[in-house]
């Protein structure tokens, strides 16, 4: 599971038959601090948020594809939830 902010969502007029009905955001990794960790990817929405939100991502085809479509369907990094607030309880 990664950590990462919602930074927009993605728009395309042609899309693989999978993809219809289906919300792609482009999600930026982040540390427990909130503060970037690594580069952006692309990963469907299953938990309706937004930009700016703070979420939880799955970033494993098979837990994508169980959760959005077929097995075979190209679902790579999912959205599972959005998440009310991080909260450190010892350093590590």
């Amino acid at each position: 599971m990664i950590l990462a902010r919602v930074k927009g969502n993605v728009t395309s007029t042609v899309k693989h038959p999978a993809y219809v009905g289906k919300s792609l955001m482009i999600v930026q990794p982040i540390n427990e601090k909130g503060e970037d960790k690594g580069a952006s990817f692309l990963a469907f929405d299953n938990a309706s948020a937004g930009a700016g939100d703070v979420v939880l991502v799955s970033q494993e085809g098979n837990t994508a594809r169980q959760l959005l479509g077929g097995k075979k369907d190209p679902f790579h990094a999912v959205i599972i939830g959005v998440v009310d607030q991080v909260v450190r309880t010892k350093e590590i």
